[in-house]
């Protein structure tokens, strides 16, 4: 009869994907062995391989469970009755909190994954894709309503917003801007108000200037 006060079971599979992050991170995803993530994780090597058939794998498993977070983000932000520049703020704050929080997983996905012309990055494009879908659609929508300017289609102004808030965290990762408290929140502010500074729908009330104006008589 097992002891009522028996420590819980550690979870393998979660203890090989955390360590797997910090491997991936620190050595890069190309140039690591599953050996290094069985010995960073403290198990048998080959009980990586109980759990998956491949650091393929393992990478696949960690890019998915963050996406598909960011994915129900997008579509809980879009559901409520706000402004779209505050939904666009509002997904901007996830992301960047996301990387506040874990920034070796963020780099790792970003590095190996949604930057990376390789594999894994055509493998997700159509997943990577539903993010850009879930802007473009607050985008379209905002246009509709004649909030935001119609000259520019929904998915280049998804792609704009999406690459603009990836350099930034591209910039973090590779100590090309600054971190901390402050640089995040700035970030924040400063991604959306470039965004819809541009997509902005300006309405003027001066009158049209005259073919003729300025022209010498």
């Amino acid at each position: 009869m097992a002891r009522a006060n028996a420590e819980p079971a550690v979870d393998k599979r979660r203890l090989i994907l955390d360590a797997a992050v910090r491997v991936f991170a620190r050595q890069g995803f190309h140039t690591c062995r599953v050996s290094d993530i069985a010995d960073e994780a403290g198990v048998a090597y080959g009980l990586v391989y109980h759990y998956f058939d491949s650091k393929d794998q393992i990478l696949d498993t960690l890019f998915l469970e963050r996406w598909d977070i960011l994915l129900r983000a997008i579509q809980q932000v879009d559901a409520e009755e706000i402004p779209p520049r505050e939904k666009l703020y509002a997904i901007t704050s996830f992301i960047v909190d996301s990387y506040r929080h874990d920034p070796e997983l963020m780099k790792v996905i970003i590095v190996e994954v949604t930057r990376a012309a390789n594999t894994f990055g055509r493998t997700h494009l159509a997943h990577i894709r539903e993010a850009y879908h879930g802007i473009a659609a607050i985008v379209e929508r905002a246009q509709r309503a004649g909030t935001f300017r119609a000259d520019i289609t929904p998915e280049f102004a998804a792609l704009a917003f999406y690459g603009a808030v990836e350099q930034v965290l591209t910039g973090w990762i590779f100590a090309l801007l600054p971190t901390g408290e402050r640089e995040y929140e700035q970030a924040k502010t400063h991604i959306v108000e470039t965004i819809c500074g541009g997509l902005d729908r300006v309405v003027s009330d001066a009158p049209a200037p005259s073919p003729t104006a300025g022209r010498a008589d």
